[in-house]
């Protein structure tokens, strides 16, 4: 078994935008390049998987050795960085020169079904060969009625991470944590008044004292920002807004959508408890890092950072339920999938890898490791094993209010109406427009990008 690195950042499905071409633009790309060409690995006993995670990478590299001893197959590991993996994608599939298996977001996946280049996984596996593949994954990654990835990864459901020592000193418990709750209609609540508690200026003082100075702001209470996954996604579902309609047009300026995002900005521009969005539009790691450094009480995020708080954080912390919103807690439910080039040169091996990525034993090395929550239910509790193992309860992110839980973004062109979007939105959290206003046209801009 090989493997080839590039530049690996840790992310999550949702956690930073990459880059997508749409259904149209792959397809005449495809018809110009012809289709006799094959995917990457020859005939053979060969075969590539590409995905974007250093530690899949290594937990898979170690757990695909038993199936190539079982199968005979070697597994050609790729690793390309992120901020580079869907360009890199986009470039390979357009060349027929895509890995034979490759993991895919729900912002991408609809684009590279409809240009034909996905395998069905319909036509490849029949039902009785999907044991305890996750149902909320097939729901997703199901478009025009077919189903177009397997199982690999579930997100965990966004939760609140805690600095003990920051609240004891603030003379909060983590029972009042459990108990917080936000009402944009409301001139104050729980959360609005537990992070003033924990933010204080170079002074010690915080928001609600006399003389607090919002432009020395050493400590923050909480870390409100232009962060979909983490922040507003599930705060719209909570408010009873949603992000996209069935058909995968934007609807987030609705009047619940709007008022959810005032409270957001106003957390940051107003109630001075969050860093600013000059710090945090550019860099969505500002926040974590504050936390790590014991610069912050409040984090809102999701698993994808377990392990670097576990790693870096030398002060007692731990993990709570998203706050209680109008509507209920919110949250984001959310997979990653593993799929097959329609042009792989050769689809037996293919097939038995994606198989194995999908069953209990692919799954469970994920979960093992403490990667992620694995995409198969059969293997789900060897990750809530891993970190209890750690002396971490993560509890609150396998619990979630699938009432007002909102799905990951999906549709053709999402990405690039995402992209859209934020441009406009950055805006807004900077406080630089009125937030009705381009919270509207930040609706607009992404539709427009959908539409064509």
């Amino acid at each position: 078994m090989s493997r080839t690195t590039t530049n690996i950042s840790r992310r999550s499905a949702l956690h930073a935008a990459g880059m997508s071409l749409s259904a149209s633009a792959v397809m005449s790309v495809l018809a110009a390049c012809g289709s006799s060409s094959s995917s990457n690995s020859a005939e053979g006993d060969s075969i590539t998987f590409r995905l974007w995670d250093e530690q899949a990478a290594s937990a898979y590299e170690d757990a695909l050795k038993t199936f190539t001893a079982d199968t005979g197959i070697d597994v050609r590991i790729e690793q390309v960085a992120w901020s580079d993996y869907f360009t890199t994608l986009r470039n390979d599939i357009a060349a027929d020169s895509a890995p034979d298996v490759f993991w895919t977001n729900s912002s991408n996946f609809v684009d590279y079904a409809a240009a034909g280049r996905l395998l069905n996984i319909d036509e490849a596996f029949p039902e009785s060969e999907r044991e305890g593949w996750l149902d909320a994954a097939i729901t997703q990654y199901t478009h025009d009625g077919a189903l177009w990835g397997v199982p690999a990864l579930a997100d965990p459901n966004i939760a609140v991470y805690y600095n003990k020592e920051l609240l004891e000193k603030a003379g909060i418990t983590v029972a009042d944590l459990e108990e917080l709750a936000w009402d944009p209609h409301a001139s104050t609540d729980t959360l609005r008044e537990t992070a003033a508690r924990l933010t204080l200026d170079g002074n010690g003082l915080t928001p609600a004292d006399n003389g607090f100075d919002p432009n020395n702001i050493v400590q923050f209470g909480y870390n409100a920002a232009l962060d979909l996954q983490a922040i507003y996604l599930p705060w719209l579902g909570a408010n009873g807004a949603s992000y996209q309609d069935s058909e995968g047009t934007l609807n987030f300026a609705s009047a619940e959508g709007i008022d959810t995002f005032q409270y957001i900005v106003d957390l940051i521009n107003k109630d001075h408890v969050a860093p600013s969005a000059a710090d945090t539009n550019d860099n969505g790691d500002f926040s974590r890092d504050q936390f790590i450094q014991g610069k912050m009480g409040l984090f809102q995020s999701g698993a994808y950072n377990l392990a670097n708080i576990n790693d870096g954080a030398s002060f007692e912390w731990g993990i709570v339920p998203l706050p209680q919103g109008p509507r209920g807690r919110g949250g984001v439910i959310n997979a990653i999938v593993a799929a097959g080039s329609a042009n792989s040169a050769n689809p037996t091996a293919q097939k038995q890898l994606l198989a194995w990525i999908a069953g209990a034993d692919g799954s469970k090395c994920l979960g093992e490791t403490g990667v992620g929550l694995p995409g198969n239910t059969d293997a789900q509790e060897s990750w809530t094993n891993y970190w209890n193992e750690q002396g971490v309860d993560v509890s609150a992110m396998t619990d979630i209010d699938t009432d007002t839980a909102l799905p990951g973004p999906f549709g053709s062109n999402i990405q690039g109406a995402m992209d859209a979007s934020v441009k406009i939105l950055s805006e807004v959290f900077l406080g630089r427009r009125d937030v009705a206003e381009g919270v509207e046209a930040a609706q607009e801009a992404g539709n427009k990008v959908i539409e064509d």
